[in-house]
């Protein structure tokens, strides 16, 4: 009988349905460090055209966080500290629909979760998680209460260089293990891989939401660069319809006078033509276009991973 009850007792054990994975819908902003905030504030407000939403304060005051708006949906977030090691990155995030649920089934993956889900100072739901190169991926939802909700419609001048943060890159020196993490437990699916000119190993992997047209662009190294030299890989890319035409929108706004880089129009190996930019602290922000020069998908490149 005893074997019977204990029996009867993993029946409804293993009949639990596993948790089901919340919606991933889109890449929410890319937090970075700056140094000094109001140069940084002149080139993504003057320069690129964006907006402030809203800022969180210091406990003296001062501005801590600056929200710039990119759309209703994606934000730069830019903090006012110091960086602890010299990489301006402090984290990624991308949006669900229901951040409790996630937490749940993150949970029932092996993922290191909090106790609950917090809500913001600004009013979102958000937790975070690391991903095995040590990333600090932000889990957010946007509540109907929230200031971002509440915001929607608001802080989108026409100057916006772009509407839309098409993808962030990040470094990445595993491969394997991060396409266990985005694809096998966030449902991520890989549409495309490139290799830079003469190199023997691949060099990207690009990785869409699995409820959304964002991605998130892994820069693979097999020596990951110092701490302060990662500006160029750790990146935002915003879409615009016309390269010629932001560029010369570019030239003729008077914040150029303070950005003295030479902006330049190059097609890159997926074949879209782009332009890289570089704010005060070295981060890139990669303006491209949507569609390859002749309207053909670049080939995937078929190179081995670095390492």
């Amino acid at each position: 009988m005893r074997c019977l009850a204990g029996l009867l007792l993993a029946v409804p054990l293993l009949a639990q349905p596993s948790v089901p994975r919340p919606e991933i819908l889109g890449v929410a902003h890319m937090a970075l460090y700056v140094g000094d905030l109001a140069k940084t504030r002149a080139f993504y407000e003057d320069f690129l055209g964006y907006e402030e939403a809203f800022t969180l304060p210091k406990d003296d005051g001062s501005v801590r966080i600056v929200f710039v708006k990119i759309n209703d949906r994606q934000y730069l977030e830019l903090f006012h500290d110091p960086s602890p090691d010299g990489d301006r990155l402090s984290h990624i995030s991308i949006q669900t629909d229901d951040a409790v649920r996630m937490r749940a089934y993150l949970a029932s993956r092996g993922v290191r979760v909090p106790a609950e889900v917090p809500t913001g100072r600004i009013g979102n739901r958000n937790f975070n998680i690391k991903d095995p190169d040590g990333h600090m991926v932000e889990i957010v939802e946007y509540r109907p209460d929230g200031w971002s909700v509440q915001n929607n419609g608001k802080h989108m001048p026409a100057s916006r260089i772009s509407a839309n943060m098409m993808h962030v890159g990040i470094l990445v020196g595993n491969l394997n293990a991060a396409v266990t993490f985005y694809t096998g437990i966030l449902g991520f699916q890989e549409f495309w891989r490139g290799s830079a000119a003469n190199s023997e190993t691949l060099s990207w992997v690009n990785m869409r939401v699995p409820d959304g047209q964002d991605y998130i662009e892994f820069m693979l190294y097999r020596d990951l660069p110092a701490p302060d030299r990662r500006g160029t890989a750790h990146h935002i890319c915003l879409v615009v319809p016309d390269i010629q035409k932001a560029v010369e929108a570019l030239e003729a706004r008077p914040a150029r006078k303070d950005y003295t880089r030479p902006i330049e129009i190059h097609t890159g190996i997926n074949r879209k033509r782009q332009v890289n930019l570089y704010d005060p602290d070295g981060t890139r922000i990669e303006l491209m276009e949507p569609n390859t020069v002749d309207g053909k998908p670049a080939p995937a490149s078929t190179l081995p991973p670095p390492r």
